[in-house]
């Protein structure tokens, strides 16, 4: 009995990580705070009903869990070349390859379907938009291709809030666009300074991320360059319906951001890339919070 209960929980465990969690997090978040201010700040006649965030919390976190489960799996060849992946559950042998090809294929199915439904299909139409562009275009075309892989990759991210948008409206409007791409403009900055940090293991594995392919100082450059966008973009958005609170917080991570990505042009080395991670790390969920509070206490700034 007891090893019964030990064999379930390390199941568990496995299928967390395979699924993770972190990220899971992150979009469900992005997605419900984009639900939120649709519903405040959207006039529209589609019927909404609260019980959708609950509803958008499942999809988007099946959503997630699948296509994180897949993209385990076709990486399953370049995991053990790496030491941040080699303990993953296909290497490491504590889960079957085709066991993970079959939880992510149903899982990822089921956040469709269950979207479509308990939603509408404008919403899951953006659910699987986001499992494609991870799995497809980001993991299995260009990851392994084209240093540009998480540039366009990024996409997946926007199509979290663009779901969640849609599941307020029924539909797509210009400001809910706008906003899930901040989700797409954000993401090199961030992803590249992880890259920096673990350039050796992206090179040892011949997966062509920027570093590997145009070095640390420049990289660096492109960091700052991708930030020099990202701050004037997310403030940009008080001009199509964000208010003031939005707007303030925005100015404030965007410009900590920024002084950490000019910083690292300065000190181009793995540590220091690190440090900017971290910086980096909690601004996409800072500013959807943002959003949703900017809903709540709406103050335009025009």
């Amino acid at each position: 009995m007891a090893s019964d209960l030990h064999r379930v929980r390390l199941g568990f465990k496995e299928i967390m990580e395979i699924s993770k969690p972190r990220i899971v997090v992150l979009l469900v978040i992005t997605a419900v705070t984009s639900m939120y201010a649709a519903n405040k700040l959207v006039p529209t006649d589609y019927s909404f009903n609260n019980w959708a965030y609950l509803h958008i919390i499942i999809a988007g976190a099946l959503a997630s869990a699948g296509s994180s489960a897949l993209n385990h799996y076709y990486d399953k060849d370049i995991d053990p070349k790496m030491t941040r992946t080699s303990t993953r559950p296909i290497p490491s042998g504590r889960m079957k390859a085709s066991h993970v090809l079959i939880y992510g294929l149903v899982v990822s199915c089921v956040s469709v379907i269950y979207g479509y439904f308990a939603l509408n299909a404008v919403s899951a139409f953006f659910i699987a938009l986001g499992i494609f562009s991870y799995v497809i275009i980001y993991t299995v075309w260009l990851k392994r291709l084209n240093a540009s892989n998480i540039v366009i990759g990024g996409i997946a991210g926007s199509a979290a809030a663009w779901a969640g948008w849609s599941a307020a409206t029924g539909s797509m409007d210009l400001l809910g666009f706008l906003v899930g791409f901040l989700v797409f403009v954000w993401t090199p900055s961030h992803f590249w300074c992880l890259a920096m940090k673990i350039k050796d293991e992206y090179a040892q594995a011949k997966i062509p991320m920027l570093p590997v392919v145009i070095g640390m100082q420049r990289t660096s450059k492109y960091i700052l360059g991708n930030t020099l966008i990202l701050l004037p973009y997310s403030l940009m958005l008080s001009a199509f319906g964000m208010g003031i609170v939005y707007t303030v917080i925005a100015a404030v991570s965007g410009g900590l951001m920024l002084s950490y990505h000019y910083k690292l042009t300065k000190n181009p080395t793995s540590e220091f890339a690190w440090k900017a991670y971290k910086v980096t790390a909690p601004y996409l969920t800072i500013i959807f919070v943002a959003v949703a509070l900017d809903a709540a206490f709406h103050f335009p700034l025009f």
